[in-house]
């Protein structure tokens, strides 16, 4: 038992050795249509393979330049601009489908919206002029929904 312990903290610097050799090259491979591909091996079928040896002199954490903080900064606010601008579009759409619900549902005249009556022989009904002011403001209101989301897809 003791030998095969001795043996193994033997053989243990040797194996921690041995991993940094196998990934002392990165071979950047190019396909034939255009799609590179990074990996310790060049990728089979490559058109072009670069290989390089990695710079890892630096240790620990390296601070960003000022240039790299601001184009973070820059990057953040314009994500934060769509995520806002994708809300609201969300937020019409979600307004849309509850309006043109309710303009289905509106399609059923109210009382006093109806004029002559159903039942009678030969008689006739038509919707009154308040039925159909009713139904165009439903239309109107639906249509400034849509003319809302078109211009909030296209700030996008």
């Amino acid at each position: 038992m003791r030998i095969r312990l001795l043996l193994s903290l033997a053989l243990l610097p040797v194996a921690l050795l041995a991993q940094p050799a196998s990934a002392q090259f990165l071979y950047k491979s190019t396909m034939p249509d255009g799609k590179v591909i990074y990996g310790d091996q060049p990728a089979p079928g490559a058109v072009k393979v670069e290989k390089t040896k990695p710079d890892t002199s630096k240790k620990g954490i390296v601070p960003a330049t000022g240039a790299d903080a601001a184009a973070l900064k820059k990057m953040e606010t314009e994500r934060a601009a769509r995520n806002a601008v994708d809300d609201r579009t969300r937020a019409l759409e979600e307004t849309l489908r509850k309006l043109e619900a309710g303009r289905e549902a509106a399609r059923e005249p109210l009382e006093g919206e109806r004029i002559g009556s159903v039942g009678a022989k030969g008689g006739g009904s038509r919707f009154t002029d308040a039925y159909w002011e009713r139904q165009k403001k439903l239309d109107e209101g639906i249509e400034t929904v849509r003319q809302e989301i078109e211009k909030s897809r296209a700030a996008r």
